[in-house]
């Protein structure tokens, strides 16, 4: 039975959420929301444009005081509230999610919902948990304590792969600190963005505080992270949009904190469980069909392992059901557009000029022709310096290189731009912990790929960014620390005063 979301009907009274209520964009410009499995349009909807972005800045601007003033516990009470109304809104997330990217629909209801409801219920209990150092006499005549308080308005903007739980990874950690917040989603996927902030109205958090523009980066997305009224930018995206959104940031002084792009290794040493290691990296190189962050897209077998390790993987991808995002039994939907598709295959088409591709490589005819589909894909024999091997392709692409020696194996790991997430497989503590150690990454895996825990940090470094997505160390991202020192003596003169005038008392 067909699931799809009936969106027009959902949101008739436009795609912008600012102080508590759907809104049309004010641009003259439409966008569409395509349903990628059919290449139908969905939705059209009026753009963000500047004004529209002024308007929500205003509306948490506005809001700020209110909720910045609110104890934590309160604030915690406002989220456990909103974890239970998203937990009510559990299918329709899924079947927007669905409908909007081209899920699966076990991806949405398994992963993506679920994994949102928990942050949520993460950070319910997370915003009574704003600690600072303790109180002492550090100076010994002085008492001080640190305080951390809200930023302030924080101007966010988030990717397509995962609308819902990149909409909760942003909003969440702020409004949980006190922040109030605007975010941008991509104007390819705004509907669960939309859900999510109204889902956080119903749960009774103020108007105001948690606001969606729906528009376009170069439009919308600049003018919020330039805007004199935002304190803090969020971005989760290329690293060349990055560079962009942190450019326009610092212009104005803002904190900024960047998710960007990865180009994640595997790296399979000669003692590893070898079926282990096979089906970990198809799972971790297809998973939301390759469109991750965090996904396997270049693998390191040693040796010894090497084509056992193709030919396990090559034989695991043909057995990858493709079909319609809402048939339980897909495995693997389409990209988000056929513009997304069309990309991997230009990588894919290029590699077949220094590179082998042992299975996969081409769009499936058929009934699916008609989406933005492309078969799960494995690639051999690229050097190491090529562009399959060096760039995010951001589809279902694998290329699986060999190595020698552990030392080698560590360093093609290390041997590119990014530094998000990796993997290591090994049955010797030892190897898995060099391998932890020495690998430049935000995350490093060992014997498995992927699993993400609210109670944990996300985030890289190098060209993959900086600043921390989940956990509680993401207070340190919304948080100002705040120094305060109490004189403990009640003398009036000083002792330090005499080095600026007058002479020491005797």
């Amino acid at each position: 039975m067909d699931q799809r979301f009936d969106v027009a009907e959902r949101f008739a009274d436009g795609a912008q959420y600012i102080a508590g209520r759907l809104r049309q964009g004010g641009s003259e410009a439409t966008h569409p929301v395509v349903d990628p499995a059919t290449g139908e349009r969905v939705f059209s909807y009026r753009l963000a444009g500047p004004a529209d972005v002024d308007a929500a800045v205003a509306a948490a601007g506005a809001a700020l005081p209110e909720w910045a003033g609110a104890t934590p516990g309160e604030r915690s009470d406002a989220l456990h509230r909103f974890a239970a109304v998203l937990t009510e809104r559990a299918e329709d997330l899924a079947r927007a999610e669905s409908s909007q990217c081209g899920k699966p629909i076990k991806l949405s209801t398994e992963f993506d919902v679920p994994g949102t409801i928990d942050n949520t219920a993460f950070f319910a209990g997370a915003a009574r948990q704003l600690e600072g150092k303790a109180a002492a006499e550090y100076s010994g005549g002085h008492t001080s304590y640190i305080r951390r308080e809200p930023i302030g308005v924080v101007g966010s903007v988030a990717p397509w792969n995962y609308p819902l739980q990149m909409a909760a990874w942003k909003v969440l950690p702020a409004i949980a600190a006190g922040n109030t917040i605007v975010l941008k989603p991509a104007e390819l996927t705004p509907l669960t963005s939309l859900m999510f902030a109204q889902a956080a109205t119903e749960a009774g958090i103020p108007d105001g505080v948690v606001n969606v523009v729906s528009g376009t980066g170069p439009e919308a997305g600049e003018h919020l992270v330039s805007h004199p009224g935002v304190a803090m930018t969020s971005f989760t995206g290329s690293t060349a949009v990055g560079k962009r959104v942190a450019a326009l940031a610092t212009a104005t002084v803002k904190r900024v904190h960047l998710e960007l792009g990865g180009k994640a290794p595997f790296v399979v040493f000669d003692d590893a469980d070898l079926e282990a290691a096979a089906h970990g990296a198809v799972a971790g190189a297809l998973i939301n069909t390759g469109q991750d962050c965090t996904a396997a897209t270049r693998a390191y077998v040693q040796r010894p392992l090497y084509d056992a390790f193709i030919a396990a993987v090559a034989d695991l991808m043909e057995t990858v059901r493709l079909g319609d995002p809402f048939d339980p039994h897909t495995d693997l939907g389409p990209l988000v557009s056929h513009a997304q598709r069309d990309r991997v295959a230009g990588f894919v088409e290029r590699a077949r000029g220094y590179a082998t591709v042992v299975t996969g490589g081409a769009a499936p005819g058929g009934d699916l022709a008609r989406g933005a589909y492309y078969r799960p894909t494995l690639i051999t024999g690229a050097p190491q310096d090529s562009e399959i091997v060096q760039s995010e392709i951001f589809g279902p692409v694998l290329a699986v290189l060999p190595f020698d020696g552990d030392d080698e194996g560590i360093a093609l790991a290390n041997d590119t731009p990014y530094g998000l997430a990796a993997s290591a497989w090994s049955r010797d503590v030892y190897r898995t912990g060099r391998a932890s150690r020495e690998i430049r990454a935000g995350c490093v895996w060992i014997n498995d790929h992927i699993p993400i825990i609210s109670e944990m940090p996300h985030g890289g470094v190098r060209a993959s960014g900086f600043g921390k997505d989940m956990s509680a160390y993401s207070f340190e991202e919304y948080t100002q620390v705040k120094h305060v020192m109490f004189d403990n003596t009640a003398v009036v003169r000083k002792d330090w005063h005499r080095t600026v005038f007058g002479d020491r008392q005797t």
